[in-house]
């Protein structure tokens, strides 16, 4: 049996200094692949927004389109622990909607979720998450789901000042009792000072090399989101290149006749 990658598992890495791996999937196969893979974490990112939906942000995203996708994934993972990102407005408007919404996640499948901010408004929902059974992932630095009141997207932690109140914030969320945090973009030095004085692991997202683990959505891996790529992002491969080179071959194939062949027809 294939042993479940859990919070606790995550906090013996932390305690062992052992860096761990996170990805976005979205769709049952793809999460089978990197699972097989060996990724630590599997994350239903609220980026499929815009990778796998089409939207132009990520805030457009509800919570009947997570659920569908966190099921998807569910499915198809066995040892990577799995995360579903909470959509904007899914858990503002009150702690009972919170428990609501990202209790539906925990049903589907997910074995944790993912919520940004660190005021006080967010630290009493990650309290109250917790006390109910449902872990949680926290998010700071750059929060997309503020994206308009932080005026864009602007590295965040970049003075002495900026970086202890990200650190006075997730300590605050830690004694909440998230499992750890995803930091992003945020200045390598910041996320160290942060990472080395929290007993929670970080995620680095853009955040340099000092936090306990790395996160990038998939897409950017896998060289399938041309529109944007994010100067923390590492491109890996080219799907599509591939994709469009096989639907061009198939569609050349069958406009001379060359598809289907003998060995393809009953």
């Amino acid at each position: 049996m294939v042993k479940k990658i859990t919070v606790n598992t995550l906090k013996k890495y932390k305690q062992q200094n052992e860096k761990f791996s996170v990805l976005t999937t979205y769709d049952c196969y793809t999460a089978k692949y990197i699972d097989e893979a060996g990724i630590d974490v599997v994350l239903i990112g609220d980026s499929l927004a815009m990778v796998a939906l089409g939207y132009a942000t990520t805030n457009e995203i509800g919570v009947e389109e997570m659920g569908i996708f966190t099921k998807a994934v569910a499915r198809g993972v066995s040892h990577a622990m799995v995360v579903t990102d909470m959509p904007f407005l899914s858990y503002h408007t009150s702690v009972e909607d919170a428990v609501k919404n990202c209790g539906q996640m925990i049903k589907f499948g997910a074995n944790a979720v993912k919520i940004e901010g660190g005021g006080d408004y967010i630290v009493s929902v990650v309290e109250r998450l917790c006390q109910v059974g449902i872990p949680v992932m926290s998010h700071l630095g750059f929060t997309p789901q503020f994206l308009n009141t932080l005026g864009g997207y602007k590295i965040q932690g970049k003075t002495q000042d900026a970086a202890d109140e990200i650190l006075k914030q997730a300590k605050r969320l830690e004694e909440a009792g998230a499992f750890s945090l995803v930091l992003e973009m945020v200045p390598e030095d910041a996320a160290k000072y942060i990472t080395e004085n929290l007993s929670i692991p970080t995620i680095s997202c853009g955040a340099g090399r000092y936090c306990d683990a790395q996160v990038l959505v998939s897409d950017d891996v896998f060289g399938k989101f041309p529109e944007f790529k994010p100067k923390f992002a590492r491109k890996y491969g080219d799907m599509q290149s591939l994709i469009m080179e096989c639907a061009r071959r198939f569609n050349e194939d069958v406009k001379t006749g060359k598809f289907p062949s003998e060995e393809e027809i009953f």
